[in-house]
């Protein structure tokens, strides 16, 4: 059953998990460009909150410690691994 919600900004949503993240918000702060608009809200918020913002602090990072990370599916790997490779960069190995 979906509830109806208000988050702090105003924006009136029907929800039915108990995820606190407005999709109003959400969508008004998706990047409009670079390897994070590739993403699915999710997933770039995963990012974002381990400190990677740019292809150089993901490609610091092992294929195994990005999918660690909450809110990671395996569907945004290949778009990372391709986005990495645009730029010649690769994930850092095990």
């Amino acid at each position: 059953m979906k509830n109806l919600r208000t988050c702090k900004n105003g924006h009136q949503y029907y929800k039915s998990s108990d995820c606190p993240t407005c999709p109003v918000c959400e969508q008004e702060r998706k990047p409009s460009s670079g390897f994070l608009s590739l993403l699915p809200a999710p997933a770039r918020r995963a990012l974002e909150t381990a400190g990677i913002v740019t292809l150089h602090d993901l490609s610091k990072r092992s294929e195994a410690e990005i999918m660690a990370l909450h809110g990671m599916g395996r569907t945004s790997l290949p778009k990372l691994r391709q986005a990495l490779a645009t730029e010649k960069l690769s994930f850092r190995q095990e």
